[in-house]
């Protein structure tokens, strides 16, 4: 969703996803994910600091990417 390393706030993804003619249901079944997920992430019910809440939230860039040292 996002190539950045910048999170975005909810209204920068929203405005991001109508840009490209998308809803977040249909960002939720091209990456496998359940729409209520990626609902309850957006709207803050489910915080996104870790497992699928947090990899929801890194998709859509509302948490940074994290940085991996190799």
């Amino acid at each position: 969703m996002t190539s950045n390393s910048e999170a975005l706030t909810p209204e920068q993804v929203k405005q991001n996803l109508r840009a490209q003619g998308k809803t977040l249901k249909q960002v939720a079944i091209e990456n496998n994910l359940e729409p209520s997920d990626v609902y309850k992430v957006m709207n803050g019910s489910r915080k996104g600091l870790y497992g699928k809440g947090h990899e929801i939230a890194v998709l859509l860039g509302l948490k940074a990417k994290p940085q991996t040292t190799a």
